[in-house]
């Protein structure tokens, strides 16, 4: 069946990947498949008199004085017209982004400009959404039959995967990380088997590095899934702090020739999504930008399944500055910050009594770490409770906030870190110096 709206092109280089096994068509619910996708005003036109999708012609409601953004030398972006200088008369405030118009779905270029970031053929192998949290849930909407099919996920993990799991009356199957040596890798000869003995699997969701491991995946053993004959599901590698590792590669404190990203991967299989977002290493949370690379029948078959306009026209500005050269550079210098940062708060946690291990691979930007009952040099075991009582006092009493995942798989006595700037980091170690002293360790 030919899905609407793809080229001959993308779905003869979609029909060229492997593996033999996988076929899309086979897995997307039915009805999916055949959706004509709603067309929407500014799929055919961007410019002139839009008197076609019911717009406020006026303009935004935005107080006078105020701003729709300061654009940075962006400030012509669709270029002056007569309707705004006849706009900026009534409603007194600038609008360069045209906010009482619904966005334009070329949205500034972002799809070619990562695209090329990511050294992919073009931008229909890319999808945007709002935040990483609409690619995994759109995913599932496409692909899994409510009541019948199911998620595999391999905790501890993300929550999200389950979550949209649950709304979309999903089954959820666990294959738990290897926690016994604390380093979470995948148990791929166990994942295999399950997927083996479970053929209503339709999506495997593998975090890379992990949340709230830390941890890269071995992309060999991505790999093994990849080509499993029986698995004629998606597999779909998660990858908001990827940026964090592909860094470590340019400033030379990985081996070079390491291959963290599955994005590369693409150019061979047509079983596989790659979810990224602007909200780590770029320091766009607020924005929320989520990406998905995968083959373009994929991709096209998300996008006639995702609501209109998804991507608002502030987000999709800010994003495309950040993408930029300038804005590429300045990420690279805060990731390269944040490195160091991490390195600094790692070394003087660890001398803390009652401060056991950091916890998984350090991949990312933020540190998993064990609270104990004791010294480690008296033998202290992880303590949960403990761990419970340091958090909350650090966040009442304190104002600083970490994130307690004692609860989660392999976890016990665990809080997550996040990698602060350097004064906060500073008095993350002196507070939970203090908080257990409190708890009459190291007093």
């Amino acid at each position: 069946m030919t899905i609407p709206g793809i080229s001959e092109t993308a779905a003869a280089h979609t029909a060229s990947l492997k593996p033999p096994h996988f076929v899309l068509e086979d897995i997307v619910r039915p009805n999916i498949l055949s959706l004509q996708p709603y067309r929407c005003a500014r799929d055919d036109y961007q410019e002139g008199i839009l008197l076609d999708a019911n717009e406020n012609s006026l303009g935004h409601a935005l107080p006078s004085g105020s701003s729709a953004l300061p654009l940075n030398g962006h400030e012509n972006i669709k270029g002056g017209n007569d309707a705004a200088a006849a706009q900026d008369a009534v409603a007194g405030p600038s609008d360069p982004l045209d906010l009482h118009r619904y966005p334009d779905p070329s949205l500034f270029g972002i799809k070619s400009t990562l695209a090329k970031h990511r050294n992919l053929p073009g931008d229909e192998h890319v999808f945007l959404g709002v935040g990483s949290d609409e690619v995994i849930d759109l995913i599932q909407r496409v692909v899994c039959t409510p009541g019948k099919d199911a998620i595999a996920v391999c905790p501890p993990t993300y929550g999200m995967y389950s979550v949209c799991a649950a709304v979309n009356d999903v089954g959820v199957v666990k294959v738990p990380l290897r926690v016994d040596d604390g380093d979470f890798s995948l148990d791929v000869d166990a994942l295999l088997s399950t997927l083996r003995s479970t053929p209503n699997i339709k999506i495997i969701y593998l975090c890379s590095p992990g949340n709230p491991t830390g941890t890269l995946l071995d992309l060999r053993d991505v790999r093994r899934i990849l080509d499993e004959p029986t698995y004629k599901g998606l597999v779909v590698v998660d990858e908001a702090y990827i940026d964090f590792a592909e860094e470590e590669i340019r400033l030379g404190r990985r081996d070079k020739a390491q291959q963290v990203s599955a994005v590369p991967l693409l150019a061979e299989y047509k079983n596989l999504v790659v979810s990224q977002t602007l909200s780590k290493a770029y320091g766009l949370a607020g924005i929320r930008m989520g990406i998905a690379y995968s083959s373009p029948a994929l991709i096209q078959i998300m996008n006639n399944a995702k609501a209109p306009y998804n991507v608002p026209q502030p987000t999709a500005h800010l994003a495309s500055l950040a993408l930029s050269p300038a804005g590429v550079d300045r990420a690279r210098l805060h990731i390269k910050q944040l490195l160091d940062n991490r390195d600094e708060l790692l070394a003087a946690l660890l001398p803390i009594p009652g401060v056991g291990d950091v916890m998984g691979g350090n991949d990312a930007n933020f540190l998993l770490v064990q609270i104990l009952d004791a010294p480690k040099t008296q033998g202290g075991k992880p303590d949960s409770a403990r761990a419970g009582r340091v958090y909350k006092r650090m966040a009442e009493e304190r104002g600083l906030v970490v994130r307690n995942r004692s609860s989660d798989l392999g976890c016990a006595g665990c809080l997550r870190i996040t990698v602060g700037t350097q004064i906060e980091n500073r008095r993350c170690v002196e507070l939970i110096g203090e908080m257990l002293r409190a708890e009459g360790i190291g007093a």
